[in-house]
């Protein structure tokens, strides 16, 4: 763990609506596509605000990002307050999140069969959701 000081963010007008757009929406979502959404709702941002204090509130755990299957960085304030995992639907975007309690025994055997300390991991299942595979 760092000894550094944790870096205090202003908090702006841009930083508040774009905490308060996260809030209302369910799945995850590209900077530019929440960029689109703050415009249509008439708040004034640029595009590389947006980036920089989406990635500012992911490096402060406010949100969480992932790389969706095109591999473009998506962002989501998630509901469960611990470590968990994504079902994301590759057509519509639906996410689902699921605790893994497997999958946090694999990584930790995995991690201390090869010698390896202070691990993190990240899994995310993609596919398509019951109403997308129905249609």
């Amino acid at each position: 763990m760092s000894d550094a000081p944790v870096k205090e963010q202003r908090v702006t007008k841009q930083r508040v609506a774009i905490g308060a757009a996260l809030d209302t929406l369910d799945d995850f979502v590209s900077t530019q596509e929440l960029h689109r959404l703050l415009h249509e709702q008439g708040t004034r941002v640029s595009l590389a605000t947006t980036y920089r204090i989406l990635a500012s509130m992911a490096e402060e755990g406010l949100v969480d990002t992932l790389r969706n299957g095109e591999g473009e960085a998506v962002y989501r304030r998630c509901s469960a307050t611990s470590h968990h995992h994504h079902l994301l639907c590759r057509n519509c975007g639906k996410t689902v999140e699921v605790q893994a309690p497997e999958v946090e025994s694999w990584a930790a055997a995995i991690a201390k069969a090869n010698g390896f300390t202070q691990v993190q991991h990240t899994v995310e299942i993609y596919g398509l959701c019951p109403e997308c595979s129905a249609a």
